[in-house]
């Protein structure tokens, strides 16, 4: 009889391991990219509104380090980084396996340059229960810093993990520094339907109606999928990728406002567009661009609703146990290239139609939202405004 007891006894955590185990149902791999997909729409807003030049964030890398801040937190710090995130309404214990299974399926699109790293200041402990968990769960690199002496070791830290893509990300830092957080993320767009160079020209590009730039307009004819906004008078065009990741390009009509699609991109506006794509010939001219942009989100993120974590009311001790530690910084730098570049072996001839197909020329500021297919994650989000310019 002890004997069953004892039996029982050791098969609990056992059939608790199973359960906590379990894999995220497609159910629940969809509530959380739409969760995401909402944060990326108000950060992307929130960040668009503060300037007309050019663009570029990574919402997903972004909310990885949040999340994983999240983990840390309690109270109503952890409430108000729940609900900032969107993320109130999942099962709040299944939320790091979430992530976790989102952020691989994303590796498979080759989304893999990234670095996200949390810096508290180093006579803070860190619990090496919470070190571990958001390194699995969210890729987060947890490592204490003498802020008197910190900033070459954050930057090596951005350039090793972005394969010396992303290199200077901090130029100075406070030595009151309490934490860091760093995201930063290069991306190098592989087109699955790829452009050829030798058919590159220098085409123009209509920045505003006081001023036209030249760019290196790339081009392919091939058979597309292609939607139109009518209620925003908007175009889309999605470019699919190697390794299961696309782009859609929204080039709003010519007497739009580009601005006015800023306001209007959500996560239901998102999904909305991926249903109703449709399958077209068509010839696309896109111009060669890279983007590079920096954004201290410190100055943004307590307009969103993430305000207790800068505060000294923050409640972050999961992290280690310190009742007075808050976040004094978040740093975020994205950097893509779009050109020509292919995988070995997959380039392949544009094709040649019995009749000329429509032409759609990207010759004017256009938004741009890179996803993961199988997930529908939001990787990448920007705006160009001018290609000429990072």
């Amino acid at each position: 009889m002890m004997s069953r007891f004892l039996f029982f006894l050791v098969c609990i955590p056992l059939v608790t391991l199973l359960v906590l185990a379990q894999e995220p149902s497609t159910a629940e791999i969809q509530e959380l990219t739409t969760r995401n997909a909402e944060f990326a729409g108000q950060l992307y807003r929130a960040i668009a509104r503060t300037t007309d030049d050019n663009v570029l964030i990574s919402p997903f890398t972004i909310s990885l380090g949040l999340a994983s801040l999240m983990t840390g937190a309690k109270d109503s710090t952890y409430k108000q980084l729940l609900q900032g995130l969107n993320l109130n309404n999942l099962d709040q214990e299944r939320i790091p396996d979430l992530f976790n299974s989102v952020r691989n399926s994303v590796t498979q699109t080759g989304f893999v340059n990234q670095g996200i790293g949390l810096f508290p200041a180093q006579q803070f402990k860190v619990d090496p229960t919470y070190r571990d968990l958001v390194q699995t769960k969210y890729g987060v690199t947890v490592q204490g810093l003498d802020f008197n002496d910190s900033k070459d070791t954050v930057n090596q830290f951005v350039s090793t993990k972005t394969g010396d893509k992303v290199t200077e990300v901090v130029s100075d830092i406070d030595s009151q520094t309490q934490m860091m957080l760093i995201t930063a993320v290069f991306f190098q767009g592989q087109f699955a339907l790829d452009f050829n160079a030798s058919f590159t020209q220098e085409e123009r590009f209509y920045v505003n109606k006081y001023n036209i730039v030249t760019v290196p307009m790339m081009f392919r004819s091939d058979k597309y999928h292609l939607a139109y906004d009518s209620s925003l008078k908007l175009g889309i065009l999605k470019l699919p990728m190697t390794g299961g990741a696309a782009m859609l390009v929204l080039l709003p009509d010519e007497d739009v406002d580009y601005t006015s699609i800023d306001e209007e991109i959500t996560g239901r506006r998102f999904q909305g567009w991926l249903k109703q794509l449709k399958r077209t010939k068509l010839e696309v001219q896109l111009p060669r661009f890279m983007l590079e942009k920096s954004y201290s989100l410190q100055k943004i993120l307590p307009g969103m609703g993430f305000s207790q974590v800068f505060q000294e009311s923050a409640d972050l001790s999961g992290i280690g146990g310190e009742t007075n530690l808050t976040l004094s910084e978040v740093v975020h730098k994205a950097a893509i290239a779009v050109d020509e570049t292919s995988s070995a072996g997959n380039a392949r001839a544009s094709i040649v139609f019995a009749s000329l197909p429509p032409r759609l020329t990207i010759n004017r500021p256009y938004l741009f939202l890179v996803y993961d297919q199988v997930t529908s994650s939001l990787l990448l989000m920007g705006r160009v405004t001018d290609p000429t310019k990072q």
